[in-house]
């Protein structure tokens, strides 16, 4: 498979350098289904935790932490799916992480007990990653710039059909089918993006700039980045301000169940309207692109999640949980972290320009490990509409100062 020589060049050349057959478009598509895996891993079940902890003898608790084991994993192997990628190249890697995938995906399917389950989860974490993490390494590789920021938005924008549709067909499999068949779908899944990576990916990092592999210089790669205190506060920026709404995700059974009194069949009432937000928000930051610099286009964004944050603990304080008001705080949150993602994103890659795919490695790692942590403590939070509420602000005043000292420390930072 021919590679793709990156530089900076306008978008109509780099396409003109594709291999034959390949084409921007097919691969804009195929990076945005495979950032699908991790929200149709995640959020396809959720309508199912109360039915899976009956039919395994469990508590909810305990089917929560089978979340837990595919985050925590999925945490751990982002620090090594950008390290291969640029030891082995982009789209080897992607193809094999989807095999395994595929086949933890039956394993789940087939389980008995919430051992075998979480097991079988761990493995889907440990690969779920590595299309999306490569992904961003790939955008990288063929455009700079405000090109960059539109191809990262548009990625965006197809993203947002994962978390739209995720929770509709997983509560549609549940009632139709039992909660075994959500991992059939998941299987379903990996055997089309297979193809489709097959079909639609080339090769994008040459040989001859590839790094090699050895645990020793991942060690002092893995140092250098992690210590870097712009790429830290912006990372943890990003995994921060992700967490105001991923919240309401890992909350959902309790959220629309216990607290709008929703069934598994309605969960779209959250999920719908939010992905809603997150089309407009990555097409107002494409649209910025260019136009704006970066940090405008995220200061845009903060504003609107400041206010959607004070707005939703005022509002929880003030009503009972009461459709559609209890949302609307949320769906102006995802809007304005939707506006200032993709720039987020690109301020850390930025920084080691040599290392993108080690360095979107260690952003996915600490965005994840972020996610883990919330996860494993979520039923603290859940208690109540307000409790979830104030989690949401007390996180964003913490984005907030991240980005502050990131401000700060990026003027003394020798990019490299």
């Amino acid at each position: 498979m021919p590679a793709i020589s990156p530089g900076t060049v306008s978008e109509k050349n780099k396409e003109r350098l594709l291999p034959k057959g390949f084409s921007i478009a097919g691969l804009t598509f195929v990076l945005a289904a495979l950032s699908w895996v991790g929200p149709f891993s995640i959020d396809t079940y959720l309508p199912s935790i109360p039915f899976i902890a009956e039919n395994l003898n469990a508590s909810t608790a305990e089917v929560q932490q089978t979340m837990t084991a595919f985050l925590l994993l999925f945490a751990v192997m982002s620090l090594w799916h950008g390290a291969i990628a640029d030891a082995y190249g982009r789209r080897k890697p992607i193809l094999v992480a989807l095999g395994f995938f595929l086949v933890a995906s039956i394993g789940c399917a087939f389980s008995n007990n919430v051992a075998s389950l979480m097991a079988f989860r761990a493995i889907q974490g440990a690969t779920a990653g590595a299309g999306m993490i490569i992904g961003r390494a790939v955008v990288r590789d063929l455009f700079e710039g405000a090109a960059a920021q539109r191809l990262m938005s548009h990625v965006a924008t197809i993203f947002t059909i994962a978390p739209v549709m995720a929770p509709v067909i997983g509560g549609w499999f549940q009632v139709w089918f039992g909660w075994r068949s959500i991992f059939f779908f998941m299987t379903a899944m990996a055997a089309f993006l297979l193809v489709s990576c097959w079909l639609f990916m080339p090769e994008t990092l040459p040989r001859e700039e590839r790094q090699r592999l050895n645990v020793a210089y991942l060690g002092r790669s893995y140092w250098k980045v992690m210590t870097a205190m712009p790429f830290l506060m912006a990372c943890l920026t990003l995994s921060i301000i992700n967490i105001g709404f991923f919240i309401y995700i890992l909350s959902a059974p309790m959220f629309l169940a216990r607290h709008l009194g929703l069934k598994e069949t309605q969960y779209i009432v959250l999920f719908l309207p939010m992905s809603i937000s997150m089309v407009i928000g990555a097409w107002t930051s494409g649209y910025c692109a260019g136009k704006i610099s970066g940090m405008k286009t995220i200061g845009i964004g903060y504003i609107i999640m400041s206010a959607a944050a004070v707005g939703n603990v005022v509002l929880n304080m003030m009503l009972p949980p009461v459709l559609p008001w209890t949302l609307v705080p949320i769906f102006i949150y995802v809007l304005g972290m939707s506006i200032a993602a993709p720039s987020l994103t690109l301020l850390s890659l930025d920084l080691f320009p040599s290392k993108r795919g080690l360095a979107a490695s260690c952003q996915g790692f600490l965005s994840l490990s972020a996610s883990s942590v919330m996860s494993a403590f979520i039923s603290l939070f859940w208690g109540s509409t307000l409790s979830l509420a104030l989690t949401m602000l007390a996180v964003f005043v913490g984005g907030t100062i991240l980005l502050i000292l990131y401000s700060v420390t990026i003027k003394k930072f020798k990019i490299g």
